[in-house]
This record gives C-alpha cells, sequence and structure tokens, in this order.
C-alpha cells in the first residue's frame, strides 16, 4: 500500500527514516504547543518534528545516535531553511551528551518501539520514560513523549496528560505531557485544524439508547480511544437535542440526536433513512425505490461475505444516492451522509 506523502517539501532519508517520520499537521500542532526558548528532541530521527520545533522555539537541540539519521536530519534543516538547531551525535542517555546542554525548557522524546506486537505496552518504550526524566532531571522539569496510541489511558501509570490524537479521520498519535505542559488528565484532538476536548472533573453519565434518532454522527477515533464519548455527547445536553449513545458492536458507536449538531470532533454526520429487518432482499427493494446505487456495509463481517453480501444490497440499483449500512444484531441501519 503506497503511504501518504508525509510533508509538502521532499525530505532526505532512507526509506525507514521516512516511514517513521513525523506527519506535518502533527508536526506542527506540537511545535505550537510546546512552544518556548529552549528545547531537546531526543532521538530527533531525520529532523521532521525538531525543524518544526526550530519554527516555534528559539533554539532547538537535536540528539540522535545514528550519523546518517543526523547527516539527513541536517540536510533537511537546510531544505526547510532553519538555522536554529544545534544537532548532537550520541547516546541522549549519556553524561557526555547530557552536559553539552544548557538548561532546557522541554525535553521531547519519541522513543523507539517494536515494528510490531501483540499488544502495545508503555513499558516497551526504548529508551524508557522513566530513564529519560531521571536523566534530564537536572536539566529539565516539563518532558513530552510520544507514545504508541493504542494504549489506553488506564495503562499509562504516570501523572500527565494522555492526548490521543486523529489525522484526517484515523487515530494517529498519543502525546504524553509532564511538569507545566499538562492541561487535563486526558485529551482528544483532531487535525487538521484544532478541535479539542479534555477531559472533566464533573460526573459524566450520558444516556445510551438501541435505537438512533433521526440524525446519527461518528466521532473521531481520539475521543472514544481516550473514553471522552460521554463526555463529547453531553456538551449538546440540551432537552430538544434527545443526545444518546447509540453502540453498534465492539468497533463502532454513534452520537445520536433529533436535531442536527455541528462539532469538529465528529468525522462523519449521518440522517438515519430506516431502521428495518437485515433482509437483503427487503433492503434492495427498500433502496431501488429511493435512487439509491451504492451501499456502504459498516458492519463486522467476514471478507469473503463482504461482495457477496454487498452485491446482493446493490442488485439491479441505478441511482446516484449512496446509502451506509450499519448492523446492530439483526436490525439494518440505513444511513445517508449529511453534507454542509
Amino acid at each position: 500500500m503506497a503511504r501518504k506523502k508525509q510533508f509538502k517539501t521532499e525530505m532526505k532519508s532512507d526509506k525507514d527514516g521516512i516511514r517513521f517520520a513525523t506527519p506535518e499537521p502533527v508536526a506542527e500542532y506540537r511545535a505550537k504547543r510546546l512552544q518556548c526558548k529552549v528545547i531537546a528532541d531526543i532521538s530527533c530521527g531525520i529532523g521532521g518534528q525538531a525543524i518544526y520545533f526550530a519554527k516555534w522555539c528559539d533554539h532547538v537541540y537535536a540528539i540522535e545516535i545514528d550519523p546518517k539519521k543526523i547527516a539527513y536530519a541536517k540536510k533537511n534543516a537546510q531544505i526547510m531553511g532553519v538555522s536554529n538547531i544545534e544537532f548532537i551525535t550520541g547516546d541522549a542517555l549519556s553524561p557526555e551528551v547530557i552536559a553539552q546542554l544548557p538548561k532546557l525548557d522541554v525535553v521531547f522524546s519519541d522513543p523507539a518501539r517494536a515494528p510490531t506486537e501483540k499488544e502495545r505496552n508503555i513499558d516497551n518504550l526504548s529508551p524508557p520514560i522513566p530513564k529519560v526524566m531521571q536523566a534530564y532531571a537536572e536539566k529539565c522539569s516539563n518532558f513530552a513523549f510520544e507514545a504508541p496510541p493504542q494504549i489506553s489511558p488506564e495503562k499509562i501509570p504516570f501523572d500527565c496528560e494522555k492526548e490521543y490524537m486523529s489525522l484526517e479521520g484515523k487515530l494517529n498519535r498519543l502525546n504524553l505531557y509532564f511538569g507545566k505542559l499538562k492541561k487535563a488528565d486526558v485529551s482528544a484532538i483532531a487535525l487538521p485544524g484544532s478541535a479539542i476536548i479534555r477531559k472533566s472533573d464533573e460526573k459524566i453519565n450520558a444516556s445510551r439508547t438501541d435505537k438512533p434518532g433521526i440524525y446519527a454522527y461518528e466521532p473521531e477515533e481520539c475521543v472514544t480511544k481516550a473514553g471522552l464519548l460521554e463526555q463529547l455527547a453531553l456538551h449538546f445536553n440540551e432537552p430538544a437535542n434527545n443526545i444518546n449513545i447509540f453502540e453498534i458492536d465492539e468497533k463502532r458507536v454513534l452520537v445520536s440526536s433529533y436535531q442536527p449538531l455541528e462539532c469538529k470532533l465528529f468525522k462523519n454526520s449521518y440522517k438515519v433513512l430506516q431502521v428495518m429487518e437485515f433482509d437483503t432482499t427487503e433492503i434492495n427493494s427498500y433502496l431501488k425505490q429511493n435512487s439509491f446505487g451504492t451501499v456502504i456495509i459498516r458492519a463486522s463481517i467476514e471478507p469473503e461475505r463482504y461482495w457477496e453480501t454487498r452485491n446482493e444490497l446493490e442488485k439491479e440499483l441505478d441511482g446516484e444516492r449512496k446509502a451506509h449500512l450499519f448492523l446492530k444484531g439483526n436490525d439494518a441501519i440505513l444511513c445517508e451522509v449529511l453534507y454542509h
């Protein structure tokens, strides 16, 4: 599968460097959030994040143990026109490297992790978060780390802000903020843009439903991973809206309402057209009568059965409308995307 280009400007790198490089919207957002006078970027790789730090901070120390990556990072800094980065080749935890640094406002680290793991674990990062904080304790008290976004908030045993990030509708990053950088216990942000929600101290208890209302909204993955869906639903807590959480299956959940809602933390918005028994013949008949031509099945279905089922649903359809079909048990929920 081709990977989306991470940077508008072509970056110099080997294949792995580009593969693991920070996407531009993420790099820019983090640089703005961590804006300060002096920052250190540990394990800077080919420099994608360090370059954006340089645009928002007075001075950047970029540390990398791999001399090839440092060489690429220096070239990329030249390409991007930044000159306030000081590159250091060496082990970021070694006393020799740390001795070269002044007092720092922020230390940022994107630790290495195994390419694949059965289950992501915060203890498997290298270098480990506690070791970084201990090594730099005399230089800095504000730390930011990138961690695998698959890790749930309750599995992170640190006093920090857990910020889950979606990029273009997909869960993309988990940032951990320590010290004065912490603004909440858990937060979620959707990029591009700056739609953000932070965990409230108030007791949250949103109502749930087995049947959707007139409208249904698919939340950004960062919201559900952060466990902030109920808080997002209660943001619209007005009697006329009648907001409910509609759980479809283990992977899919919607926010349901009887009035249209506006929120940039919804990645898809739907009008609920019909709830009916999952019978392909009956559904096909409804779709024919209402000028549909395409059906997107949004359900956990065996791959070999997906196209067989979809072909049955789309048999002899010739309209231009596109239906999205969710399955909850034996109920088919037919929806259509709301266009603004």
